[in-house]
């Protein structure tokens, strides 16, 4: 794969938005950043600024003290842009595809774009339930034999099923013409495609090593989005937080493979 198409809205002068997301971590909140600073969108970070309230500034729209219209968001990441509220990664990705040229225009393909968009979501819930599988309250020490099953489970059965059906779904958009997870252009979906590797890849290195050979279109999309002259700034950039163990994806050696021999 050879220099990903570019979104249509690639060049576009963007409004001020507003994430609203713990701070000091990547988590969910990260996939809105990557739609955001792809599309060369402004906007504010707003519990890692303290003029804005920092962390307080999220539980305030938790609360409900925060809300200035629309439907009041469960948690975050919550985005705030001209006086409304949006939760839900699938759907605010799908908000700003819209408005910056990285979504597909057509109806059809906007249905398959949000669908492997909410298959990207399922894939991202049960990695962080292979160190929380018992209840996300409790710490990882409470529920580390747990965690061990469950992380087996996963690397043997699961992560090769979500990884196989991706690398499919680019293999037969490749055959249609298509370069990228859906259609002929960059979309939300290939940035979300792309953190969702980079966080395997760190929680998981062992067991994406095994796989890698098998999912050679998967790896060039991983490879294109973070070479894309945005994303590589971005990623260079202090704005772009290191995996830790907080996050969605987490580093525990005793829930990876082994390594190889």
């Amino acid at each position: 794969m050879r220099g990903l198409p570019p979104g249509a809205g690639a060049n576009h002068v963007a409004p001020t938005y507003e994430l609203i997301y713990w701070p000091g971590l990547q988590g969910r909140g990260e996939y809105v950043r990557l739609v955001l600073e792809q599309a060369g969108a402004a906007y504010r970070d707003i519990a890692r600024l303290d003029e804005y309230g920092g962390v307080d500034a999220v539980f305030a729209v938790i609360r409900g003290e925060d809300v200035a219209g629309g439907l009041r968001p469960l948690a975050p990441p919550i985005l705030r842009h001209e006086g409304r509220m949006f939760a839900q990664v699938a759907n605010i990705c799908w908000y700003l595809g819209r408005r910056h040229g990285l979504a597909p225009e057509d109806e059809l393909l906007q249905a398959e774009a949000n669908q492997l968009q909410l298959t990207i979501a399922d894939l991202v819930a049960e990695a962080h339930n292979t160190h929380h599988p018992i209840a996300p309250a409790r710490r990882y020490e409470e529920q580390r034999e747990h965690a061990r099953v469950y992380a087996e489970q996963f690397r043997r059965a699961r992560l090769p099923k979500f990884l196989a059906y991706f690398e499919g779904v680019l293999e037969d958009n490749s055959a249609r013409g298509g370069r990228t997870m859906v259609g002929d252009q960059l979309s939300y979906v290939d940035l979300s495609m792309f953190q969702t590797l980079e966080g395997l890849a760190y929680a998981f290195p062992n067991a994406l090593a095994r796989v890698e050979p098998t999912i050679p279109r998967l790896l060039a999309l991983r490879q294109e989005v973070a070479g894309l002259p945005r994303i590589a700034s971005y990623l260079a950039s202090p704005r772009r937080l290191p995996f830790g163990e907080d996050g969605i994806f987490r580093r525990y050696p005793e829930l990876d493979d082994p390594p190889a021999a």
